[in-house]
């Protein structure tokens, strides 16, 4: 007898199936990086590889769905309205802190964001872009408060952090320094005070 559909309109198999794939993934990519083989993830998830291509047709789809979790969180984060005491660049290097956290997770993943703004074919293109305008919400706060240089838009700040968390994925012992590497991103964003 096959398992009742779930609210989510799926059988509780192919729901539990689901969840076991993308345990599998997060996984496998945290462990191989973004171009892990798919069949690897099958394998871990304990499916067959049809079933992973039933649920996730593309590396982009299951990509896409692992990371949107990630995404939304950053989205919410930017939303969120701030603690009174905080001054809006605070609020951006916070949030900043986090996205290069979440974008150092999976080898191979600042390369692949830069890659998705630009291909907006890919399943992570609308997940990306709507992050970083979240961002840019922040970026735009701090701005209007003086705080950060009026040159800089949304897309040279995540290019920057991108960057950042591209280098700590090509040198595990520049992860360490993200942090401090950070601030100094943010020290050069700063709006310059006035010149004697």
């Amino acid at each position: 007898m096959a398992d009742e559909p779930t609210p989510s309109g799926q059988r509780a198999d192919a729901q539990r199936n689901r969840e076991r794939i993308l345990g599998a993934a997060r996984e496998v990519v945290g462990e191989e990086g973004t171009q892990a083989s798919l069949r690897d993830v099958a394998r871990r998830a304990g499916v067959g590889l049809g079933t992973l291509y039933r649920h996730f047709p593309t590396r982009d789809a299951l990509l896409e769905t692992l990371l949107r979790t990630g995404f939304d969180h950053l989205t919410e984060l930017a939303a969120a309205p701030p603690a009174a005491e905080l001054p809006p660049e605070r609020v951006l290097a916070d949030w900043l802190g986090e996205f290069t956290l979440r974008a150092g997770a999976f080898r191979g993943l600042p390369a692949s964001l830069m890659a998705t703004l630009d291909d907006p074919e890919s399943a992570l293109h609308a997940s990306c872009v709507t992050m970083r305008e979240a961002g840019g919400r922040l970026l735009r706060a701090a701005q209007e408060a003086g705080r950060i240089r009026p040159d800089v838009d949304p897309i040279d700040l995540f290019a920057l952090v991108n960057a950042l968390s591209w280098i700590a994925d090509q040198a595990p012992s520049i992860a360490a320094r993200r942090e401090h590497l950070l601030t100094l991103v943010m020290d050069g964003l700063a709006h310059p005070g006035p010149r004697n």
